[in-house]
């Protein structure tokens, strides 16, 4: 991107399950205010990649870094360095309220003051997690708990926000109000890597998309062509949605 550097980047990054190879050599870049899209089947590494990111599975070779730093493989120092995720399947605390666990999401910050400026924005954001705000999380729908872990994951102030299939076991009408929710999220200045099972929904939302295929890397462009393309169109996007 025209001499541009990445704010986070990914090189050769490979990473195994005992004798099964989950990523291989995967190179990955995100620029500062673009949200870029993975797309892929079932299987394709998609949340390994995350999880790699992260540190939350170990990195067998290859390098991550952040602002040309490298990234920690410990995901509370990754959180301290700037990225932060909103995990698959959401995994809030059930038993903590909506704003114990925007809270948890705070943790590498020391400034009271600033923290509640955050968190008026995540209400500002989500506003149904305002009036739920003394709910225990476990009685959430799945929507609201999918706001929550977005919202908990904004709540560090990360420099990029990691999404790992936020459409996940929703329903569609809640799918499009989350997607609208990161469009306005990404247009207040946001950077987002987003892992997402609805392909169609992902190229829409984001500049730019890579095709992971069995852990490699097997196509990258901007959305906009990926959308148009045949080939993904076949393998991802499914007919009869036009």
């Amino acid at each position: 991107m025209d001499g541009k550097k990445p704010l986070l980047s990914v090189r050769g990054l490979e990473v195994s399950y005992g004798a099964i190879k989950a990523l291989l050599g995967v190179d990955l870049d995100v620029y500062e205010g673009e949200i870029v899209s993975v797309i892929g089947a079932n299987g394709a590494g998609k949340s390994t990649l995350m999880n790699a990111i992260m540190g939350d599975v170990a990195r067998q070779a290859g390098e991550v870094s952040l602002d040309g730093k490298p990234l920690s493989s410990k995901s509370f120092q990754v959180v301290h360095q700037g990225v932060s995720l909103s995990p698959e399947g959401r995994k809030v605390f059930a038993p903590l309220t909506v704003e114990e666990n925007l809270m948890m999401g705070a943790f590498p910050r020391q400034d009271r003051l600033e923290i509640h400026r955050t968190l008026a924005h995540v209400f500002e954001l989500f506003p149904r997690l305002e009036e739920r705000r003394q709910q225990y999380a476990g009685t959430l729908s799945g929507g609201e708990q999918q706001m929550l872990a977005i919202g908990r994951a904004l709540m560090s102030t990360p420099r990029v926000l990691l999404l790992d299939e936020p459409s996940l076991g929703l329903a569609p009408i809640v799918i499009k109000d989350i997607f609208k929710e990161l469009k306005t999220i990404n247009e207040g200045g946001m950077t987002i890597l987003l892992v997402e099972q609805n392909a169609r929904q992902a190229l829409m939302l984001s500049h730019r998309a890579y095709v992971l295929q069995t852990g490699r890397v097997i196509m990258e462009g901007p959305s906009k062509e990926l959308l148009a393309n045949p080939e993904v169109e076949a393998a991802y996007l499914g007919t009869g949605h036009h």
